[in-house]
């Protein structure tokens, strides 16, 4: 299942990724610091939405209550329970 996430409060305005079941894949970050989100989807690729909450949910970022990688764990989360829902 294809999903896409509208950020808050991060550099990055959107992220794309696909679930297998409740696997990640082909995660894609627009905007933000290219380096880091390059970075971010190489290591969570074909981790499940649990592992990639655990390992990044809950990050911030230059005193923000969020970061990118915080945001990832949300869309993650929210793209599985969509999922559930079709």
């Amino acid at each position: 299942m294809k999903y896409t996430y509208k950020t808050k409060g991060t550099c990055s305005t959107l992220i794309e990724l696909e679930l297998e079941g409740d696997v990640v894949h082909n995660v894609k970050f627009t905007g933000g610091c290219n380096g880091n989100l390059q970075a971010i989807p190489k290591l969570v690729e074909g981790l499940t939405v649990d592992q990639v909450v655990e390992k990044i949910g809950g990050i911030s970022c230059n005193g923000r209550p969020t970061s990118c990688g915080d945001q990832l764990a949300r869309a993650c989360r929210e793209a599985l329970e969509a999922s559930k829902q079709q």
